[in-house]
């Protein structure tokens, strides 16, 4: 009885420490889900500063538990791009806002046209009589796109300022298919729809090859130009196309070649330029070398919300890869785009809908669902305003024909009208290591499409067959709503992928404009007073653990600062993710789809290279 007394003592214990441990947690996980948001009491006034340790996007993705939980890792920072916007153009008559700085030490980058926006929002800044400071240990294209618009660029001794210009190489897998014996099957429409040629070939064809050289040459255009008006006094040119000239002319060091070029105006560490700051907007603590009163965005975002009017204009954001079913923010699913559109339709008393389109495509199936989720809305009479961001291509370019005005901007990747579909089946793997397959059918479609005996000649006609009716289908959608005759859309289609300029000339959109200049025409159209206008974004709520994760673990969001070099090869290596990802969307993704090759991937930042579920996926697409 004495031991059996003992052992109950000892599973009380067990019991009461466990619930004990239990109880902290709680409380743990209560205090970090308070205080993972931003507190506008942070919002100390002096410097409003934009510290970009990240990528910017139109949607930031939703934090993924299970990825945190199993070890993927904490996903990079995102920073919406209407904050950021929001935020510059309120400290234009923020006069507790003394200077804007522009800490770019670890930007990652994102799409041109956004750059060019907070670019222009910047300008605003400095024309309000505000000096904008930007600093970093390296510059490279999309950091110094923002740079340039600083009243002072800081680099560090240390550093340097290396300019890439759009283009490089992708992997191609035929080879890799040839020797484990996938027999991968393509049915396309359009000669330069090019996003299967990594799949069923070794190298680029000349017509992919020119497509993209035309594209890239018309955004590196556009490049230069805003980075000369901005900084006009700044040989950009003599960098980029002769860097060893540059630097052998400096002695060798990079950071002079920045300075004799005019690319940057100061050399000096991190200390010294929080000095400089210090001086516009006061001293932080004296006892910390380099501190200096300061703002973060996300305090200074929470402490000025936008004001609000009594008109409500909906604003729904189709951003990131189109995908069947419900999709987290950072995707667009055809489940939960048509959703909020339908519950905001009957909950809320919407005057116009703008739809904001930042995608490079995917399922075929869920852009036309979200094009008749809009077409439901545009049916009960209000109108229906388009706005393209980075890129509106294939998928992302189906939904923008609901609009009746339809915006872009003059680097907007659009276009590329155009279908595919890709089957890969592996009798010859199968053959290789002894497996066969064989039996016996009812119809010709018995069993297909077979992975692992090959496609019938039946299935071969019906996959063109319906990509074929898809093509069709897309083409005298354009034509309708583009009021476009069919053979001239059929010539700009093809696959062909247009920067906004060669768009508007074509006739593909109407104006050159941002989200601003779409929520005005809207407005417009509805007959709302600009004054009256309530902007009621569409979105989803995060849920509980997704919120609870991110909060839990923006602290170590955090990547480590590092050399030029070592930011090159990492943009160099999301790229190369990037292409893994999608080969790894063709097996397990939908059937039908818009996409386009050349089209900036919409998660360079957490894509993982996870090839889990193998090759036996068939995938209809027009990306």
């Amino acid at each position: 009885m004495a031991i059996a007394g003992r052992l109950w003592k000892i599973l009380v214990g067990v019991k009461d420490g466990l619930a004990l441990i239990l109880l902290l947690a709680f409380f743990a996980i209560l205090f970090m889900l308070l205080s993972s948001g931003p507190d506008p009491r942070d919002n100390r006034g002096g410097a409003l500063l934009l510290d970009l340790y990240g990528t910017i996007a139109e949607q930031p993705e939703s934090v993924d538990p299970r990825e945190l939980l199993t070890g993927g890792g904490s996903p990079a920072p995102q920073y919406r791009l209407r904050d950021i916007l929001h935020a510059l153009d309120t400290a234009v008559t923020d006069d507790d806002i003394k200077t804007v700085v522009l800490d770019l030490d670890s930007f990652m980058g994102g799409g041109q046209t956004d750059l060019q926006r907070i670019g222009e929002a910047l300008d605003k800044v400095r024309a309000a009589k505000k000096p904008v400071l930007a600093f970093a240990t390296g510059y490279t294209d999309d950091g110094y796109l923002l740079a340039a618009h600083a009243s002072e660029v800081w680099l560090d001794p240390m550093g340097a300022v290396l300019f890439t210009g759009p283009g490089g190489s992708r992997p191609y897998f035929k080879g890799l298919a040839d020797k484990i014996g996938a027999n991968v099957h393509v049915y396309r429409v359009g000669k330069y729809k090019s996003f299967v040629e990594p799949y069923v070939r070794t190298e680029g064809s000349p017509e992919a090859k020119q497509e993209d050289k035309v594209l890239y040459d018309a955004l590196w255009a556009e490049w230069n130009a805003d980075v000369a008006k901005a900084r006009p006094k700044a040989k950009v040119v003599d960098m980029a196309q002769q860097p060893a000239a540059q630097l052998a002319a400096a002695g060798g060091e990079l950071s002079k070649a920045a300075l004799q070029l005019g690319l940057v105006d100061k050399l000096a560490d991190r200390t010294a330029f929080g000095a400089r700051v210090a001086q516009l907007s006061g001293n932080d603590d004296e006892d910390v070398p380099g501190a200096f009163n300061a703002s973060t965005l996300a305090s200074y975002v929470a402490a000025n919300p936008p004001e609000t009017g009594s008109e409500n204009i909906g604003i729904i954001t189709i951003a990131g890869e189109i995908v069947d079913g419900h999709a987290p923010a950072g995707m667009a699913g055809g489940d939960t785009i048509s959703g909020l559109i339908h519950t905001a339709m009957a909950e809320q008393d919407l005057k116009a809908l703008v739809v904001r389109v930042n995608s490079p495509g995917g399922s075929a199936f869920a852009s036309e669902q979200m094009r008749r989720a809009i077409m439901n809305a545009k049916a009960k009479g209000i109108p229906v305003v388009v706005s393209m961001g980075n890129v509106a291509a294939s998928g992302g370019y189906w939904v923008a024909m609901t609009g009746d005005t339809v915006f872009a901007e003059p680097s907007t990747i659009t276009g590329s009208i155009g279908v595919f579909s890709i089957l890969p089946t592996f009798e010859n793997s199968a053959a290789k290591i002894g497996v066969t397959a064989d039996g016996v059918r009812t119809t010709p479609l018995s069993g297909q499409p077979d992975i692992l005996s090959g496609t019938s000649p039946e299935t071969d006609a019906l996959m063109q067959a319906g990509v074929e009716d898809i093509y069709r289908r897309f083409t005298t959608l354009v034509a309708e709503k583009r009021k476009l005759p069919l053979p001239k859309v059929l010539e700009v289609a093809e696959g062909r992928v247009w920067d906004g300029g060669s768009a508007r000339q074509l006739g593909l959109v109407d104006r050159f404009g941002s989200l601003d200049d779409a929520v005005a025409e809207a407005a417009k159209l509805a007959k709302i007073d600009a004054g009256d206008v309530n902007r009621v974004y569409l979105e989803g709520g995060s849920d509980f653990v997704s919120s609870l994760l991110g909060g839990m673990m923006g602290a170590q969001a955090r990547p480590a600062r590092t050399d030029m070099f070592t930011t090159l090869s990492l943009r160099q290596q999301a790229l190369t993710i990037a292409a893994l990802h999608d080969a790894s969307r063709i097996a397990s993704g939908p059937a039908i789809q818009l996409r386009c090759i050349q089209c900036p991937a919409p998660r360079p930042a957490r894509q993982r290279a996870s090839i889990s579920s193998g090759l036996a996926g068939l995938y209809f697409s027009t990306r």
